[in-house]
């Protein structure tokens, strides 16, 4: 029997039940999807106005032969905060379901592609599952431009390096095997990717809460972690770098992730010792600077080089303490060389990235305005939900204090579906998302108040 929890979120349906019906009925894709997706339908084929129902006749038709949303009129009309919330969960669970129809073999196979790139990995789950999902625990091996054999080695190293520790803690701990053998092979632009689709597909799986993945790793790994903490900083609840190289990479992101650093005292390759201690002082100027932010943990082991005996384990529970801050109230955002569309409820346009380039926005749900106090890009976006601010009331827009806006946004199916596609976090979900270009308002304001 398919049972729904209405209360608790339409996306959590009972995939395990029909993980169940796959194994024992042995249905096809297809009839999985399309059960599922009947489950939802039932839900909702009382409830909820026009746009509800269209999306239910959209949602109907198999992925393939579906016309594009962006050209169905529905999906642009506004929407009520209800039908707002109907319209998340169901498309939330449609993308699981697609999720589950192209990964979910290679999730099987323990290894996932993207391109022309393959991602093997090892994992094993520790403890008991707590109320409200697991944690995830991503573990980059060291290695890095050497024959395949050394990665290989270090790969194997790592699915077990932290065992001891993960016995008494909690989780699912994840030791991916990069797919090159390059010095930069945890920096490269198809590593978010993968990554991004192992998320996905840990919490469609293993019932991983989204709200606790947190990034690890060791030499060439750590340096993967000063690149992908800051500029993924929206998917982790903390991050821990051990024993790497920062390269280019900045701290600024990291405003809203809280950061390890464990280095042994005595690696003086590559200045990484070195590197570690000015981190650790930038880290600290932008604390001092913004207290509610930065928080970080930087340990420099003493007599210790390239190999910390395991000291840096310390870094788990310490990042166990977190769970990621989804709509923190301020961003701080610096563009990496591998560019990124979007971080928290910020975005930019294919094509307007330039690396380098930094926005700092805030919001405030007392004054229900957000804040542009820097912004070096031509076109930004602002993606808003009923968590940040009032929808349905006037919603100001400063730059750098002065207001450019204040007047009705709408919410919609399209924008839903649109930030939902990206990273397929029901956390990071828009149904409201407005363009600035040169800091003024792209639209004509629906009612204005200015």
């Amino acid at each position: 029997m398919i049972t729904v929890n209405v209360v608790t979120g339409l996306y959590n349906i009972e995939l395990n039940q029909l993980m169940w019906l796959k194994r024992t009925l042995k249905i096809s894709k297809r009839m999985r999807r399309e059960l599922r997706l009947l489950v939802l339908f039932m839900v909702f084929s009382s409830i909820g106005g026009a746009q509800i129902t269209e999306l239910n006749k959209w949602l109907e038709t198999a992925v393939e032969d579906r016309v594009p949303l962006e050209s169905l009129s529905f999906a642009e009309q506004a929407l009520s905060k209800d039908d707002a919330d109907a319209a998340i969960k169901l498309l939330v669970a449609d993308k699981q379901n697609q999720m589950l129809d192209q990964y979910g073999e290679q999730w099987d196979d323990r290894k996932i592609s993207y391109e022309n790139y393959e991602m093997p990995f090892f994992y094993e789950i520790f403890g008991e599952k707590p109320e409200g999902g697991r944690s995830l625990f991503i573990s980059l091996h060291g290695g890095g431009g050497a024959p395949a054999y050394v990665n290989d080695q270090q790969y194997e190293n790592q699915k077990h390096l932290y065992d001891q520790t993960m016995r008494r803690l909690e989780g699912v701990y994840l030791a991916p095997r990069a797919p090159t053998d390059t010095w930069n092979l945890w920096h490269l632009g198809h590593i978010d990717e993968l990554l991004n689709l192992i998320i996905q597909l840990a919490v469609i799986k293993e019932d991983v809460n989204p709200n606790k993945v947190y990034l690890m790793g060791y030499s060439a790994g750590g340096d993967g972690v000063y690149q992908l903490a800051p500029r993924m900083a929206d998917r982790w609840a903390a991050a821990s770098m051990m024993a790497g190289h920062p390269n280019n990479a900045s701290p600024l992101g990291l405003r809203n992730t809280p950061f390890a650093i464990h280095m042994g005292e005595l690696d003086s390759a590559y200045n990484r010792n070195d590197k570690a201690k000015e981190w650790a002082a930038q880290l600290r100027e932008l604390q001092q600077k913004d207290t509610e932010g930065y928080k970080h943990n930087v340990q420099l082991h003493a007599g210790l080089g390239h190999w910390m005996n395991l000291q840096d384990a310390v870094a788990l529970p310490w990042m166990k303490q977190y769970q990621r801050s989804t709509l923190p109230r301020k961003v701080v955002w610096k563009q990496d060389d591998v560019h990124r569309n979007s971080l928290f409820w910020l975005g930019q346009l294919n094509g307007s990235t330039l690396t380098g380039t930094e926005i700092l926005a805030e919001y405030d749900p007392f004054t229900n305005e957000i804040n542009i106090i820097k912004n070096d890009s031509e076109i930004i976006e602002l993606m808003i939900n009923d968590q940040m601010l009032d929808i349905d009331q006037p919603i100001g827009v400063r730059y750098q204090g002065k207001l450019v806006y204040r007047g009705y946004f709408q919410r919609t199916i399209l924008n839903i579906h649109r930030s939902l596609s990206i990273k397929g976090d029901p956390g990071l979900v828009f149904p409201t998302i407005a363009s600035l270009k040169e800091n003024k308002l792209l639209i004509e304001p629906m009612v204005s108040e200015k």
